[in-house]
């Protein structure tokens, strides 16, 4: 039994196996109408509890569509369905979960809740997001990187705007999967240190540069995320200081002339990203939201050692 907490906990070969996979499951599905079970049934006859106690359209979407492909049903439950910790303790619900189902995905807010589900459940647990961290994104956007470029391995990445869950991830994954990152933002929303420290203990090169140009110099890749996360009451106060950190065509020309941009979306047009970038050549938006699909499909495939 695996669990998917994050990527700096999962092995490396073991990453880059799920993101081979992902690739391969991919490709065997072109042409197929989406309903369509994969030809290998791994989560036949298994069930899923997938727990939303953040909203959600394309993790609750990829995942509940990724377990019916690989054979499997779900079972999905929401905050008010749940009422983690409010009432049965978080422990005792990974418990009494366990003896239903056979793997668990949760996005909630606090960590110490995934982190909790997981010490006591017996099945496999998946952070669908935490406020700190979001792995199966990072996944969905290797593979798509990997798609388009080749592999990631010593590319530069710049991240643009707020350090916050997402960056984390990829900062976990630039030590994982050996690629550079240019953190560019304000001081203030400058990623945990910790996140930092992991990826160049791997060996790439992190920094962290205030002058957004200077940043996307060289760039393979340039990421945004929305300014204001779900639930941030800072809204204001954000947009000012990150105005200088829009990705924008000027921005995205300073980089190399094929590099892409990826946004996890929601977006929210011409605040992070204009529309000019974000529907332009460069954006890969859309083969990232896909995806989420076929990395997580990788992902859980793992989890049960299948």
């Amino acid at each position: 039994m695996n669990h998917f907490l994050d990527i700096h906990k999962t092995n490396a070969s073991d990453l880059r196996g799920m993101i081979d996979q992902a690739r391969k499951m991919k490709d065997a599905r072109k042409g197929l109408p989406k309903g369509t079970p994969d030809a290998d049934q791994p989560l036949a006859n298994h069930l899923v509890a997938l727990i939303f106690e953040k909203p959600s359209t394309r993790t609750r979407v990829s995942f509940d569509v990724g377990v019916r492909q690989l054979g499997g049903q779900t079972l999905v439950l929401s905050g008010a369905d749940m009422q983690l910790g409010h009432g049965e303790s978080i422990a005792d619900t990974a418990r009494v979960l366990s003896r239903y189902v056979d793997m668990i995905m949760i996005r909630t807010f606090d960590e110490a809740t995934l982190l909790e589900l997981a010490e006591h459940a017996t099945v496999p647990v998946i952070n669908g997001l935490t406020d700190r961290t979001h792995p199966c994104q990072i996944m969905a956007d290797i593979l798509t990187f990997e798609e388009h470029h080749g592999p990631i391995k010593g590319k530069k990445v710049v991240w643009t705007g707020d350090g916050n869950n997402v960056c984390a991830s990829f900062l976990h994954a630039a030590g994982q999967f050996g690629f550079d990152l240019t953190f560019t933002g304000p001081e203030s929303l400058d990623p945990e240190q910790e996140f930092v420290d992991f990826a160049r203990s791997k060996g790439s090169t992190i920094t962290l540069e205030r002058d957004a140009d200077k940043a996307v110099e060289g760039a393979d890749l340039i990421v945004a995320d929305t300014w204001v996360s779900m639930h941030d009451d800072k809204a204001a106060a954000k947009h000012n200081l990150l105005q200088p950190y829009q990705v924008n065509e000027h921005l995205m020309a300073g980089a190399k002339s094929d590099a892409l941009f990826m946004h996890c979306l929601p977006a929210y047009r011409e605040q992070e990203v204009t529309t000019a970038v974000l529907d332009g050549p460069q954006s890969v938006i859309f083969d990232e939201a896909e995806n989420r699909l076929h990395a997580q499909k990788a992902v859980m495939r793992w989890c049960l050692g299948k």
